[in-house]
């Protein structure tokens, strides 16, 4: 199976538990609630998406023949002998490509492997780490794993309608945009009020890395 990926880079984790934490991001090209063309972005099932996943010319991106070829290439972003290697699978939707095969070969390379996925697609076996970050009008297919992000506010998709999926970790991460600061103060308030939610902000975008 090829892979198209729209960029690999090295940096730190930004959101969520592992906020902090050095690793491969692998950005898969593609998703199924969002074209990436901002023409579509009114008709999109998810409208707020801030990430650029079209095409190839990303950081070291490109068409990958197999898995072998994908993990060497992301192999060549993690420091050597520097501890246990993590590669995040991201998108776009990582689940329209990411295979048991894939997951196995990142494995044999010593990596961890880490997707984020809006959970409407059913994940392959073995994946180490699972974030889940549901979306309003889209069918929620993953209901268990280890954190759920919730972007919030979403007027159809209140974090009551969650809370009782089986994630080890909740958190709310602030909508980001014109009303970023008031949504901030929306999630901090209910995070106070609702103590099974914690707040993720996007630690990436205040130190201005990738």
């Amino acid at each position: 199976m090829a892979y198209i990926i729209k960029e690999i880079f090295y940096s730190l984790q930004g959101e969520g538990l592992q906020s902090g934490r050095a690793a491969v991001f692998c950005r898969f090209a593609g998703c199924n609630l969002w074209s990436g063309r901002f023409e579509d972005r009114a008709t999109a099932i998810c409208q707020f998406c801030d990430t650029d996943f079209i095409g190839t010319n990303g950081q070291g991106g490109g068409k990958f023949p197999n898995a072998k070829t994908l993990v060497t290439k992301v192999a060549e972003h993690w420091l050597p002998n520097s501890g246990k290697p993590l590669v995040i699978c991201t998108g776009g939707e990582p689940l329209l490509q990411l295979d048991s095969y894939l997951i196995e070969t990142f494995h044999q390379a010593g990596f961890e492997v880490a997707i984020e996925t809006n959970g409407t697609l059913k994940p392959p076996p073995n994946i180490d780490w699972t974030c889940v970050s549901p979306k309003a009008h889209a069918p929620l297919v993953v209901t268990s794993g280890d954190e759920l992000k919730l972007v919030f506010p979403q007027i159809k998709a209140p974090p009551e309608n969650f809370q009782q999926l089986d994630f080890k970790y909740f958190f709310l991460q602030p909508l980001a945009g014109l009303q970023l600061n008031h949504n901030t103060q929306l999630a901090l308030h209910y995070c106070l009020e609702h103590p099974q939610w914690r707040i993720s902000l996007q630690m990436h975008k205040l130190l201005n890395i990738e």
